[in-house]
Parts: C-alpha cells; structure tokens; sequence
C-alpha cells in the first residue's frame, strides 16, 4: 500500500474514532427531500434538514441569509464535504450572522420549512435557490489539519562499524513494505459551535 494511502487510512481512522451522534438541536424526522430536487418548487412546506459548505453570507434588514453548496450529511448531521454536491440552496434566520464568521467554505447545517424559490445569478446563469426558513443553525467547528511524517525507508539503528566484519558496515536494512507513515494532528484552536434555534 502507498505511503499516501496509509496516510489517508490513519486520518480516517482518527475520524471514525469520534462517536457519530447527532447534536441535539438537529435531532428529529425530515423529509428526506435533497435540495436539487427541491428546486423544482414542489415540496413547499416540507420541513428539512440540510447542510453544506457556505458559499456567502449577506446580512438583511431584520434577518440573515446564508447561500450554501449543498452536500449530503453523515450520520452525525455533518455535511460530507467529500461527496458529490446536491446543488445549492439558501437558508434565512433572523437576526445578524457576522460575515466574517460565517466565512466562506465554513459547514454548516440547518433545519427548518421549505418556502419558495429564489433565483439568483451564478455567472450569467438564473439559478433557482431552494429558500429555506431556518429555525436551526448550526456551525460546526473547524476540522482538525493533519500533517504526515515520513521515516527514510533505509534507516537502520544497527547501521554502523561492525565488530565482526572489521571496518565494513551492517546494512543499510530495507524495509520492504516502503517508508512508515505517522499522521500528526497540528495545534489548532477550534472555533465553538453555534447553535441559534426557533425565530
């Protein structure tokens, strides 16, 4: 196996490690309608629960409104920011959301009540924005970074002057399997989770 994919194994493995429950505020039964089917404007009133990564935030008179790459969720309510996108949608609370937190590429997850169409510009195309009447918001905090650290496959302790053999060297010993990978999670301080729920 490639030092990259043993790698990407441990960072899974460090991942799964957590317990997958789904934070209070975002518990309860959906409709499970997915964001790009919804744009078709059918399932008005249809409560939801979707999330995503935030494409902008823009602050209004009396209410917030956040546009979001939609993305499936995990079994703890988590976008998976890994898979195939399900379109976009845009959810409103009221109140002020700082933009400077609500940054750009931040998860988030919401629930709340479909209610209409919204059609906004994405280049020169109308794109048809699922509107939804968020009565949760939920940030989550920033994943961990991962740095990997590689051990030189020809490294051998024992490598040296030899009392057997005079002046000539064991080794080098080669590690036949490739170098050994070590996965390290980097120092970073989490931004808290923000939970907003009702109107």
């Amino acid at each position: 196996m490639s030092s990259w994919k043993l790698a990407l194994v441990a960072a899974g493995a460090l991942t799964l490690g957590a317990c997958a429950t789904i934070p209070k505020p975002l518990e309860g039964t959906y409709a499970p309608v997915t964001p790009q089917a919804a744009r078709s404007g059918a399932n008005n009133t249809a409560q939801v629960r979707w999330g995503g990564q935030i494409i902008r935030t823009e602050p209004e008179a009396g209410h917030t409104c956040f546009y979001v790459l939609a993305h499936p969720l995990d079994a703890s309510a988590r976008p998976r920011v890994d898979a195939t996108g399900e379109g976009r949608f845009v959810a409103c609370h009221s109140g002020f959301y700082d933009p400077e937190i609500f940054v750009r590429g931040r998860e988030v997850t919401f629930t709340g009540t479909l209610h209409g169409i919204v059609s906004e510009k994405v280049g020169s195309y109308d794109y048809p924005y699922p509107r939804l009447e968020a009565q949760t918001v939920y940030l989550w905090p920033k994943r961990p970074r991962y740095t990997t650290v590689y051990r030189d496959p020809f490294y051998d302790p024992f490598w040296g002057p030899s009392p057997f053999w005079g002046s000539g060297y064991w080794g080098p010993y080669y590690y036949p399997y490739g170098p050994r990978v070590i996965v390290v999670p980097q120092k970073q301080r989490l931004a808290p989770t923000v939970i907003n729920k009702g109107k």
